[in-house]
């Protein structure tokens, strides 16, 4: 992967290889020097020169290099991509980030982007091979404002890293920042009247003047570590809306803050705040959801896809002061519904927006453009995607040689691949352990519950029943093997659960006869009674037996707990516990699945040993509350 950016200091080199595989070319393109996003267009011709001597030009002979495929991000390096697209025959993906006309529409006069945007932007759209839309509201105006082909769109969003965002003790948090022990409000982000402060100034100077709560709002960002009015305007317009509304004294404006303070300040603050007019998809209340901070939002564009309504946060409309008093009030007057949407935040954050989630997708589209390509290239004879000349040595490669990335702009974060089996080792335990990490904070609280859940059920004389396919049916039967003799406890009777997948000759039999998909319902039928619990294995969710035997158990009344992976699957929806490990690799997902199943069985075992013991010692199918201690030990 080759990594091109516009030099713009004297101290860059011009090439830096940044990590194997990956190197980051600095261009040569007008003075090297910081210029604004809305200056560049000049330098953009001097930019694809440059671009283009890598792909085959004299110039760079030594560093000539045969790209695959491009992905630009912004409109400026798309431009660049389609002219040497057109050169070259090589596909590109572009990622706008922002739309020119969404942006002129809501901002007019503050745009101060040339009018010629516009037209590149059209050009992008008809050229490009693929467009990767951040959110659906994305996807909706590149197809109403740009009439883009709907079947060269993709939904990917923007992500975050679990290892750098994650929830701190708010106590630890606020210690850490020297913060007072108080009620806390946050905004932060850039300081530009887009993102809408104003706003959230406003409503809460309602929220302290109209419903009576005394709180702080912490504003970070800026464009210096100490918030200086002459360094960053936005500042000193924001203070005087505080003052105009007689919150100046508990309105703070903290300055720029580096990277790794962040989520102590998401975590020491009770609620998000983020009301932009608009928004292409806004990173900072996803961090704010990974370090389980509830949000407030402005129903637009990206926002209200990566918070959802009642769930991690609460939207509202844009530029109502009104709205967002209220709702920070009735969150306030409800600490129990805030602690709901703080689990699940962190939940959503974890399961949808992971950057290795994130750039798996991106992956796979580079896969899609990549094979398109090989397949017109073999029906025309190695000519190119567009009948073009082939710059350098594309068109060589065949379908068995690797790929090569060119990025216009910061890299996706693509690991790169090796033939080294201690590079393959390496990665699977960078794997595992990131899977780990993120399991452990988002399924704690389930966990939890399904332990308790289970351990009802068995200690009011219920019998638990297991089922799952495959690897899946491994653990189930090593789950009931564990309880049914004993995990970490010795002294306890054994505890009554069964595995469905067990009993070979009645497996088989029903298959034949009626069914695979209903060997584990016929089951349940048969041995469920009310007050036992179903408990269904899968990494995926969409097993059709397993699914069967759960709405066997609903029917029945019985309760159903569901260990799954990915998405949930369609047992999400019929279990009364769900434990989703939030990874999308089978592997991964079985290795957290054991790990979760050992964790119920300790915590089961712990649960029964802090219990008080009842009258009668257990017995499967007696009805009675009994002991899982024994008595007499």
């Amino acid at each position: 992967v080759d990594v091109f950016t516009r030099r713009d200091s004297y101290e860059l080199p011009e090439i830096v290889d940044w990590m194997n595989s990956v190197r980051i070319i600095h261009v040569p393109a007008g003075p090297p020097i910081y210029v604004r996003k809305e200056d560049l267009l000049p330098y953009m011709e001097e930019f694809t020169k440059y671009v283009l001597g890598f792909c085959g030009g004299d110039s760079h002979q030594s560093t000539r290099q045969s790209y695959d495929l491009i992905h630009a991000n912004f409109w400026m390096s798309a431009m660049v991509a389609a002219e040497i697209k057109q050169r070259c025959g090589i596909p590109f993906i572009v990622t706008f980030h922002a739309l020119g006309r969404v942006r002129r529409f809501y901002q007019r006069e503050a745009d101060e982007f040339p009018d010629e945007r516009f037209a590149i932007e059209d050009r992008i759209v008809a050229e490009a091979d693929q467009i990767i839309a951040e959110c659906p509201q994305d996807q909706e105006d590149l197809l109403r404002l740009y009439h883009t082909d709907a079947g060269k769109i993709r939904i990917i969003p923007c992500g975050f890293d679990p290892a750098e965002f994650w929830q701190i003790d708010k106590t630890s948090a606020r210690v850490t920042l020297g913060l007072p022990d108080e009620p806390l409000l946050l905004q932060l982000g850039r300081l530009v009247p887009r993102k809408g402060i104003d706003t959230v100034i406003r409503g809460f100077g309602r929220l302290v003047t109209q419903h009576n709560i005394t709180a702080r709002l912490l504003i970070v960002g800026g464009e210096s570590e100490e918030p200086d009015p002459r360094l960053t305007p936005e500042i000193g317009r924001l203070s005087a809306i505080a003052d105009a509304e007689g919150v100046a004294e508990r309105v703070t404006f903290v300055g720029q803050k580096r990277r790794e303070l962040l989520k102590y300040y998401y975590s020491a603050a009770d609620i998000f705040l983020t009301t932009p007019l608009y928004e292409p998809f806004g990173i900072t209340p996803l961090e704010a959801m990974a370090c389980g901070t509830p949000v407030i939002g402005s129903n637009v564009g990206g926002v209200k896809f990566t918070v959802k309504d009642g769930e991690t946060g609460y939207l509202v409309p844009p530029n109502d002061p009104d709205a967002i008093a209220l709702t920070i009030a009735y969150l306030y007057q409800n600490p129990e519904s805030r602690d709901r949407l703080s689990r699940q935040a962190i939940q959503r954050a974890n399961q949808l927006f992971t950057w290795q989630q994130i750039t798996s997708d991106v992956a796979a589209l580079y896969e899609t453009v990549i094979s398109q390509k090989i397949g017109i290239m073999v029906g025309q004879g190695n000519k190119g995607s567009l009948g073009s000349p082939l710059c350098g040595d594309e068109g060589r490669r065949g379908r068995g040689e690797s790929s090569s990335i060119l990025s216009l702009s910061p890299p996706p974060l693509v690991s790169p691949s090796s033939s080294s089996p201690f590079t393959l080792i390496d990665q699977s335990f960078d794997a595992a352990i990131e899977a780990y990490k993120r399991s452990r904070l988002v399924l704690a609280p389930a966990i939890v519950q399904a332990a308790q859940v289970i351990f009802s059920c068995l200690s009011a004389g219920g019998k638990v029943l297991v089922c799952g396919n495959g690897g899946s049916a491994a653990d189930a039967q090593h789950f009931a093997a564990e309880l049914v003799g004993r995990f970490r406890c010795l002294n306890r009777v054994g505890m009554p659960v069964l595995a469905l997948t067990a009993d070979t000759a009645f497996l088989t039999a029903w298959a034949n006869d009626v069914g695979f998909e209903y060997v584990f319902s016929r089951q349940v039928e048969t041995f469920a009674s009310p007050g036992d619990l179903l408990l269904g294995i899968s990494t995926s969710g969409r097993s059709r037996n397993v699914i069967e035997a759960f709405k066997t158990a609903r029917a029945q009344k019985i309760n159903c707990v569901a260990l799954l992976g990915g998405d949930g699957g369609e047992l999400l929806g019929l279990a009364d516990v769900a434990l989703v490990v939030p990874a999308s690799d089978t592997q991964r997902i079985q290795e957290v699945q054991l790990f979760v199943l050992h964790l119920l069985c300790e915590l089961i075992e712990q649960f029964g040993a802090n219990s008080v013991p009842a009258v009668s010692n257990g017995v499967v199918g007696n009805g009675k509350e009994y002991s899982l201690l024994k008595s007499d030990n």
